[in-house]
């Protein structure tokens, strides 16, 4: 049996592309983990991220929990937002250094409205936040609070 050397040469480039390309995949592959690893976001409930707060301290989180009935205030001179949320009982204080909040973030007696920050934990104790989430209730939460009476926070 005769072998060509073209057909040699053939089979040499085309291993030598497979190789490149597979180096290449693999390097984006890294690059992207890589990436991900850096700009991960950990989302926690308040009790779950204070019994870390050594891990998480400086890190950017999502911290999850109730809005404190009472606690919602707004400066003017810097505009700032500050208020308490809460889960289990365990309370952290919020600083939100914007002007605007989200509508449906409203201190409405009997209202329960679940809040989602994100930000990072400051040494003097306060989460500093760079956004805020509040959740408006599903239809059927809805429904069962139009029975009842009660308005949605962002009717009033």
């Amino acid at each position: 049996m005769k072998i060509n050397a073209g057909e040699c040469r053939f089979s040499k480039r085309g291993l030598g592309v497979v190789i490149a390309l597979a180096m290449a995949g693999a390097t984006m592959a890294a690059l992207v983990l890589y990436g991900i690893k850096g700009v991960a976001i950990y989302s926690k409930p308040v009790d779950e991220f204070l019994s870390q707060q050594g891990r998480v301290m400086g890190r950017a989180v999502r911290v999850e929990g109730n809005l404190v009935h009472g606690s919602l205030q707004q400066r003017v001179q810097p505009c700032e937002y500050r208020f308490l949320i809460e889960k289990n009982g365990t309370e952290l204080a919020v600083h939100y250094p914007q002007c605007v909040i989200p509508d449906t973030l409203r201190d409405v007696p009997q209202i329960q409205v679940g809040v989602t920050v994100e930000g990072k934990l400051q040494q003097e104790g306060f989460f500093l936040a760079s956004s805020v989430l509040a959740k408006c209730p599903s239809k059927y939460e809805m429904k069962e609070r139009e029975q009842r009476g009660d308005r949605a926070p962002h009717s009033l």
